[in-house]
């Protein structure tokens, strides 16, 4: 699996920018819920396609893709009045064979990230399918970048994925090189470029280090793959300096593929994340910045030993409220936020499908210093669509 691992409904995303804001009628779907899908999202019965939310920033603006019923990738932005801006970056390729998507994962773990000052950034695929990472101003202007070293083979879908952009503009993301290794690269707001790899990562094919989200003091949280094909995970201080971490009762067997997968950073350095155990179930952690881990199971999570089942966290604000999902023991999915003091709430979308497979259910992603959450949740039809949710 290449660019990602335990990637639920994943897609390639086409992303820049459609000069008309629209606003879309939304539905609350029951106290605290905005259900929302962008236009033109296609709503094919069973296609696991429509409006996939995966950010959303203070204000309260929400960044995600959809997809259209040619089959075609686009970004979106929700302004926090509720209009909508459609992205294609510039250069995007208009193929229906971009479609990649899979409810059980894909090889590329792409998102489209925005900050607090309302910079996007992302990724996109040309039309001699290689793909090149972008950021987006506040103003709508895009600038297009590729990481020095960066693999641009024709037909291959590879290149530059940025993955989180902070507050300053700084981006880090992963890239695949000419040996299809995969590297870190953090890129200033100049456009300056410093890559990376984790001491230990190995350097063969589809292996190697995946960033995942940046704060914005500079440190960056992810996991990277060792020479026995057991997941660390890591965080890189502004200046450079690695940590490599393993959550308790990680399972650290050679050859497992199994490990601690870091999603997400606040402002204080605290990192959450999940980790595959012994017996193949997972669980969610919160490391502090001190290094001390609070590991977690949400209420009602399934402890089956088998992939995809248990605790999956994604997203920690400053006050260290976390959201993710959970599989319970039928292997329907469920939202949740769990709050600084550890309670849970458990979040189910009205009109989510309890369907007993993967894709179906509720999926929030991101969480913001109001405690707003957005994410996505497939209906009983296999069509995604986009949430708000508001404390």
């Amino acid at each position: 699996m290449r660019f990602g691992t335990f990637n639920f409904l994943t897609t390639l995303i086409l992303v820049g920018v459609l000069p008309i804001p629209v606003r879309l009628s939304a539905q609350a779907t029951s106290s605290g819920f905005i259900s929302f899908d962008a236009p033109g999202a296609s709503s094919v019965t069973a296609s696991f396609d429509g409006s996939l939310s995966k950010s959303i920033n203070d204000a309260g603006a929400i960044t995600g893709h959809y997809v259209d019923a040619n089959a075609l990738y686009h970004g979106f932005l929700r302004t926090p009045g509720g209009e909508f801006i459609t992205i294609d970056a510039p250069g995007v390729g208009t193929s229906v064979g971009f479609r990649i998507t899979s409810p059980n994962g894909s090889r590329f773990a792409s998102t489209i990230n925005i900050n607090n000052g309302g910079a996007i950034t992302g990724d996109y695929t040309d039309a001699h399918n290689v793909t090149h990472g972008f950021v987006r101003s506040p103003s709508g202007k895009f600038t297009t970048f590729d990481a020095p070293g960066a693999r641009s083979v024709q037909g291959t879908f590879e290149g530059t994925l940025p993955s989180s952009i902070n507050s300053e503009g700084t981006i880090t993301g992963n890239y695949m090189d000419s040996k299809e290794v995969i590297h870190g690269f953090l890129r200033n707001p100049a456009g300056g470029f410093i890559t990376f790899d984790a001491p230990g990562a190995r350097s063969a094919a589809n292996n190697g280090i995946f960033p995942k989200r940046i704060n914005d003091a500079g440190a960056i949280t992810g996991h990277y793959i060792d020479a026995h094909n057991v997941i660390h995970g890591f965080v890189r201080s502004p200046s450079g300096e690695f940590t490599s971490f393993d959550a308790p009762d990680a399972d650290k067997t050679a050859g497992s593929g199994n490990g601690t997968f870091p999603n997400s950073i606040n402002s204080e350095g605290t990192i959450t994340g999940y980790y595959t155990d012994t017996k193949n179930v997972i669980h969610g952690f919160v490391r502090s910045p001190g290094a001390e881990f609070n590991t977690f199971d949400a209420p009602g999570a399934g402890s089956v030993a088998a992939s995809g089942y248990g605790t999956f966290p994604n997203s920690i604000n400053d006050a260290g409220a976390v959201t993710g999902h959970y599989a319970d023991a039928q292997g329907v999915t469920h939202g949740f936020v769990r709050s600084p003091s550890g309670k849970f709430t458990t979040i189910d979308a009205q009109g989510a499908g309890s369907v007993a497979a993967s894709g179906y259910g509720t999926f929030p992603e991101s969480i913001n210093d109001a405690g707003a959450l957005t994410g996505h949740y497939t209906d009983v039809h296999g069509i995604i669509h986009g949430f708000l949710r508001i404390p």
